[in-house]
């Protein structure tokens, strides 16, 4: 790691070199090749192009490309025009600024007139595609972004295979905490498989303001809190939910072998840790906000002791106790449920199905003649690791939960050894605080703590399909600085077989 860090300076400083010569080469104050921020204005004006194109080079991606573009009419204007000086340029612009430099043959011309300049098919080629991945990103970096819902935690508000449109104003775009990185891609770059961000570089946490605060019963896409830290090779199950069932040992191990969630046993290949801005993006929905007390009763939410309104479509699962096989064809034509081959089978074995049911389709399953009975299937404790705050003291299950006080930025809570699983992770990690348990007293920053304010605001969130949603239940709170946005336009919707839901097409996220 020093070594890495000693090449990157170094790197840095001999390219400030550079423009302290190319600046003098020209004209311009020698002084400000080694000034941060300032180089690149004067470079800019070098060029010719306007003065903000500077705050393109704050966002992620495009300051990538911005600087192959700065790099390209910098070689141009000192007479560099020819197809190998470009790709020279795009592909090894250090020698290139070398060249500039201290080349004393190297002399700045100025750039051609554009209006009498005939371009070539592919400088035109080049300069649309650059235009489009910039516009692209800024758009997508502080505007709006395109997901997918790749799992059913939501059905049957949101389906899987709904192309959705998640507003990043609505609560305000999130600036970039790692601003290099690949264009238009999140943490991973398609085919090659690699990391699409560099993280010698990253900026502090800050927010534009949005147009309204993140409210109840919000379609929130967010950050995954646990997904700081994933297993390579078996990123669809959570690292710290294998730690907390199976245990620490040899999981850091590229080679060991653990069980991924279709029951096969693979190769960990590692650790990665991953920053804030670049974990898993999950979607669910806004259930609980900062300063509220939440708890589940026999599947019923309450906040602050009263029970709220339930989503439309949320859904649990029930064991439908029928007289003979109910007709497939009916139940997804007139009730929409739709019987797998599993669930045939176990009507089969057991005369019995167990199903995820609305509740419109719980009322009709009950007034079928076919149907002697439908029961809500109860959820139980499943061991300390499985429901937050996955500790020994506490047995809660998905149905039965809390109550749990939401934190809220500014307000104080006694902290004690018994409330401490509650609130660890969010003191310990979010908030970025060294948090040790000595005895029975704790320690925040080498202090001994009794209380504790809290940073930012915290939200609890459910997905509409209780039954089948990894979200708060199980791994706690969505600090603030992991919102990224709101969900609130389908613009296309397929099912699994690639047949398209015609119905859902242009229509508004409830």
């Amino acid at each position: 790691m020093i070594v890495a860090h000693l090449i990157f300076y170094l790197t840095v400083l001999s390219y400030f070199v550079c423009l302290w010569k190319i600046f003098e080469k020209t004209n311009l104050p020698k002084w400000a090749g080694f000034v941060p921020v300032v180089n690149l204005f004067y470079l800019i004006k070098l060029i010719e192009k306007p003065w903000w194109w500077i705050l393109l080079m704050i966002v992620p991606g495009v300051n990538f490309l911005m600087l192959i573009v700065i790099h390209v009419e910098l070689a141009r204007s000192f007479g560099k025009r020819k197809t190998t000086d470009y790709l020279l340029a795009i592909f090894l612009p250090f020698v290139t600024i070398g060249q500039l430099a201290f080349k004393a043959d190297e002399k700045h011309v100025g750039l051609p007139d554009y209006k009498t300049e005939k371009k070539t098919k592919s400088r035109e080629w080049t300069e649309a595609i650059i235009f489009a991945v910039v516009a692209a990103t800024i758009i997508r970096t502080f505007f709006i972004e395109a997901f997918t819902i790749p799992t059913p935690s939501m059905e049957k508000s949101l389906l899987v295979g709904d192309y959705l449109f998640v507003s990043k104003v609505s609560y305000g775009a999130r600036l970039p905490m790692t601003p290099i990185s690949f264009p238009l891609t999140h943490h991973t770059i398609p085919v090659i498989n690699a990391k699409s961000y560099v993280e010698w570089q990253k900026l502090p946490y800050k927010r534009l303001p949005g147009l309204g605060d993140v409210e109840r019963f919000d379609a929130t896409v967010f950050n995954y809190p646990e997904g700081d830290t994933v297993i390579v090779n078996v990123q669809d199950v959570s690292y710290y939910q294998y730690v907390r069932e199976y245990g620490w040992k040899n999981i850091h191990n590229e080679n060991f072998k653990v069980r991924s969630s279709d029951r096969r046993m693979v190769r960990t290949g590692g650790l990665t840790v991953r920053p804030i801005d670049k974990r898993e993006n999950y979607i669910k929905r806004t259930i609980g906000l900062p300063g509220e007390s939440i708890s589940i009763k026999g599947t019923q939410v309450y906040i602050d002791g009263e029970a709220i309104e339930n989503p439309e479509n949320y859904q649990f699962y029930y064991f439908v106790y029928a007289k003979s096989p109910l007709s497939e064809q009916v139940l997804d034509e007139r009730y929409g449920v739709k019987l797998t081959e599993q669930d045939k089978r176990d009507f089969v074995k057991h005369k019995t199905y167990v199903l995820p049911l609305t509740p419109a389709q719980y009322d009709a399953f009950n007034n079928m003649s076919s149907v002697d009975s439908v029961v809500i299937y109860k959820k139980r404790p499943q061991g300390d690791y499985h429901i937050f705050p996955n500790h020994p003291s506490y047995s809660w299950t998905e149905d039965d939960f809390g109550p749990l006080w939401i934190p809220k930025a500014g307000e104080t809570i006694d902290l004690t050894l018994e409330n401490l699983p509650l609130y660890e992770r969010a003191i310990d990690v979010y908030e970025d605080n060294d948090l040790e348990v000595k005895g029975n007293d704790i320690y925040i920053n080498g202090e001994l703590a009794t209380s504790y304010t809290f940073k930012q605001d915290y939200y609890f969130m459910m997905g509409d399909n209780r039954h089948n949603s990894a979200d708060s239940r199980f791994w706690g709170f969505v600090p603030y600085d992991h919102i990224v946005g709101k969900a609130v336009f389908i613009w296309f919707s397929k099912e699994y077989g690639g047949s398209i839901r015609w119905d859902r097409l242009f229509s508004l996220v409830d």
